[in-house]
């Protein structure tokens, strides 16, 4: 099993993630040159966030649980908030907007930014095969739309 991860000036690094979950996190630090103390997490194709750093504190796992095969996920700073501000999600893969339009989008949405004013269209459309709620969903039913991925 192998996964493909984007960061820095358009980097790719195919990794197997058939190891333990704090093996794959310091290892992607590594490649990417991410100082140890910084949260890491990964944006997948579908606009799914798969936040590693949790796993940690659960029994220890592997990160190819967490992953889907073959995917393709950009690197992702977690800047966690402070007296109650939001986290915010910044992409370690230099002009995402570039790259991926609609995952630049949902890291805006993520972290509370304002978005477009097709964000609505976007994330709709990256999230093929997602449930999606009726009317209009608050921030905290939407972040829970986004599930933890767990295999």
């Amino acid at each position: 099993m192998f996964i493909t991860v984007m960061f820095g000036a358009g980097c790719q690094v195919l990794v197997n993630p058939w190891c333990s979950l704090v093996t794959f996190i310091m290892h992607l630090k590594q490649k990417a040159q991410v100082p140890p103390e910084v949260t890491i997490a990964l944006l997948a194709e579908d606009g799914q966030l798969v936040r590693l750093e949790e796993g940690i504190a659960q029994a220890p796992s592997m990160a190819c649980s967490l992953l889907q095969e073959h995917g393709t996920y950009v690197l992702v700073q977690v800047i966690k908030g402070k007296d109650g501000t939001p986290t915010r999600y910044e992409s370690l893969l230099d002009n995402l907007d570039d790259h991926c339009p609609e995952l630049a989008e949902e890291l805006c949405w993520l972290s509370g930014l304002p978005g477009t004013s097709n964000s609505q269209r976007r994330r709709t459309g990256i999230r093929r095969g997602h449930h999606r709620e009726q009317g209009p969903p608050s921030r905290s039913r939407r972040v829970a739309s986004l599930p933890y991925r767990n295999r």
